[in-house]
């Protein structure tokens, strides 16, 4: 883990350039604010971390999908859920900075969804990258699961899991929403 955290320390600029460019696409689900935006934007990071990604269309927001897959017949597997969708940012006037403009104070980012979910689902890539870019073998199957619509309900949610049963397969999901 040394060569993965010495990584991770001699790409922090370049990582939280990924963080920040994440944070700055607005995604509110309930107006739907960036949103399909947020979701490519999310893919394309995803991709670029090598981590396979696919763009799943549902009856409201899009559903990003992604995987790792360790080649092991029998590797267990991790799925790890979160959203990418915020609340509205209203009143603006009780930001001390603008919502989509992250801004570091006292070693921590300001910005809408950088607490709740964006920060943390992007930290998971990051991480997935960290341990690719340093040859680290993972030593289990990760999939990623980031829904469009948690903040107003998760309302298209349970159909995508009913109709993707066998790639969502897995032997324990993570929820990535959190401290």
């Amino acid at each position: 883990m040394e060569r993965v955290h010495k990584c991770i320390d001699d790409s922090f600029d370049q990582y939280l350039s990924i963080i920040k460019s994440f944070l700055r696409q607005p995604s509110v689900s309930a107006s739907g604010e960036g949103v399909r935006e947020c979701a490519v934007l999310l893919s394309n990071i995803m991709n670029d971390c090598g981590i396979t990604s696919k763009i799943f269309e549902t009856a409201g927001h899009p559903v990003v999908y992604g995987e790792l897959l360790s080649g092991k017949k029998d590797a267990k597997t991790v799925l790890f859920y979160g959203h990418y969708d915020v609340q509205p940012p209203e009143p603006l006037d009780l930001w001390d900075s603008p919502p989509f403009e992250p801004e570091i104070r006292q070693g921590k980012i300001f910005a809408r969804g950088s607490a709740d979910n964006k920060g943390q689902l992007i930290a998971h890539v990051l991480a997935v990258k960290a341990l690719k870019e340093t040859g680290t073998e993972i030593p289990c199957n990760v999939k990623f699961v980031f829904e469009g619509e948690e903040e107003s309900g998760s309302t298209n949610l349970p159909n995508f899991v009913r109709e993707n049963k066998e790639l969502l397969f897995c032997d324990i999901v993570l929820p990535v929403d959190g401290s």
